[in-house]
Formats: structure tokens, C-alpha cells, sequence
């Protein structure tokens, strides 16, 4: 995904301002339209990156970065009240987007030798040109998983969860562990129970802000839950007619429980 000229031609164009995405008249962040059209982003056409396609047409992403649009309709919304409004067509192009954009404002310069670096207009990277260091975007391996206790699954409060939501347990693959290592760790850490069974579900990128979700299904071992109080708050068993507030379907979290509980 280099960094493009924009076409003449109309194209999906996600636009960021801070931390946001760009929506005007309350329609869908991902902007159909000339770039001569996008007066109020004008000034970053030449900055332009395309990320893909969506619906068989090439995708373009514009950071205003700290600016904010200069259009009367014009609102900010957080990227996951927009990864929930659009369809699921669209996921992986905003959350494409965004990490996009995370990478690029936070490699400015050279963690090596501190120079500037450069974009590279062949491939997503940066890279200096004082001591030839290059920098691709980061990717955070992260396991998710689900554990069936009988017609049972366990859900758990964290501490960074919405009041009320309840979901699987995650954790970030720490170095040299395997993925199935870290899965064992992060269960015994956070609920202090062992499981048994483990098979691979299915992966996700998650944009916050640039993780990789690799889904697992387990099986209850033994050992009562015992929650951390750190990152996890509250965890019990639930039938699937006794749920609490669980993730929604797009998510691999929602998937995870939905297949786990049938």
C-alpha cells in the first residue's frame, strides 16, 4: 500500500481528523467521490494512501491528523461507534485505515538516530536515509479465547470494558511464547483455572490501535475461577438464555461466544 497519487477518477476516501473519523450529513465515513470534491481535506490530496478496495473501487486514506474539517456538516466520531454503524463490508478497510495512519504519525523519525525518515513509495514503510534503517508498520499478535464448561461459557469483566459488557479473555503473546503458550498463561493469570482441548477458531485485525486477534475454542480443565482484580474485575459461567451484555457479532469476541455455545 504506497503512498499514491490520487486519481482523477471517483473513489472510497476515509478521512481522519485526531482520533476520528470524518462524517458529513450523518452519512457513511467512507466518502464516493472525486478528490476535487474534498475541498475541506483539499490541502492533503497529495498525501493521499490507498488502502485497498471496497466494493471493487479503490480506497484512499486522508489524515488531517490534530486538524479538524472546515465543513458545517461535519462531525467526529470515534472509530468504534463507526466500526459498529457500517456494514461489515467495511470493518477491515476503516480498521485497515487506522492502523495505517497510526503507523505513519508515529514513525516520523528514526528510532535509531533520531533523523527524519521518509516515506517509501513503494511499500508501506519509512525509511531513513542517514543510516539506511526502515520501519514497517507493528503488528501486536494477541489470543482471544472462549472456555465451554458443559453447556457453560465463561465471561469476564474487564477493567477497561463498557459498564456492563462481558466477554471472552484476551491477553498480548508475550516474546518467545507460542501462540497455544500464551492462550494456557493469560486463562491461569486472569482466572486461575486450566483448560484443555485448545483448537484454533479464526483471526481478526483489531484496530486498537494495531492488533492481530487469533481466536481460540477450549474446554474447562479444573481449578475455580479466581480473577486477578488487575485486568480482570468479575468472571462467572453463563447458559446461553442467561447472557449478560456480550461484544457484537463483527467482532471476533462475538463470534467466539456464538460458536462456543452452539
Amino acid at each position: 500500500m504506497p503512498i499514491t497519487k490520487a486519481p482523477d477518477k471517483p473513489a472510497y476516501w476515509l478521512i481522519l481528523s485526531r482520533n476520528k473519523l470524518v462524517r458529513i450529513e450523518s452519512q457513511s465515513t467512507l466518502f464516493f467521490a472525486r478528490h476535487t470534491e474534498l475541498q475541506f481535506a483539499s490541502e492533503y490530496i497529495d498525501s493521499a494512501v490507498r488502502i485497498g478496495e471496497y466494493r471493487q473501487t479503490e480506497c484512499f486514506m486522508l489524515d488531517m491528523e490534530q486538524q479538524e474539517p472546515d465543513h458545517h456538516n461535519a462531525e467526529l466520531i470515534g472509530l468504534r461507534d463507526a466500526l459498529i454503524s457500517e456494514n461489515d463490508d467495511a470493518f477491515n478497510i476503516i480498521a485497515r485505515a487506522w492502523q495505517v495512519a497510526v503507523f505513519l504519525r508515529t514513525h516520523r523519525y528514526c528510532g535509531q538516530c533520531g533523523s527524519q525518515m521518509q516515506r517509501v513509495d513503494w511499500e508501506l514503510a519509512t525509511h531513513c536515509h542517514r543510516c539506511q534503517h526502515r520501519c514497517y508498520p507493528r503488528i501486536s499478535p494477541c489470543i482471544i479465547v472462549a472456555i465451554k464448561k458443559q453447556e457453560q461459557i465463561l465471561l469476564a469483566r474487564g477493567r477497561h470494558h463498557k459498564q456492563g459488557m462481558y466477554s471472552t479473555l484476551a491477553g498480548f503473546v508475550e516474546s518467545g511464547e507460542s501462540l497455544e503458550q500464551a492462550v494456557h498463561r493469560e486463562v491461569m493469570e486472569e482466572v486461575g483455572i486450566k483448560i484443555k482441548n485448545l483448537r484454533y477458531f479464526d483471526s481478526q485485525p483489531w484496530p486498537f490501535p494495531h492488533s492481530l486477534m487469533m481466536g481460540f475454542l477450549a474446554e474447562h480443565d479444573s481449578g475455580e475461577i479466581n480473577v486477578d482484580g488487575e485486568e480482570i474485575l468479575e468472571a462467572d459461567w453463563y447458559t446461553a438464555d442467561s447472557l449478560p451484555v456480550t461484544p457484537p457479532e463483527f467482532s471476533i469476541a462475538g463470534r467466539l461466544i456464538k460458536a462456543a455455545l452452539q
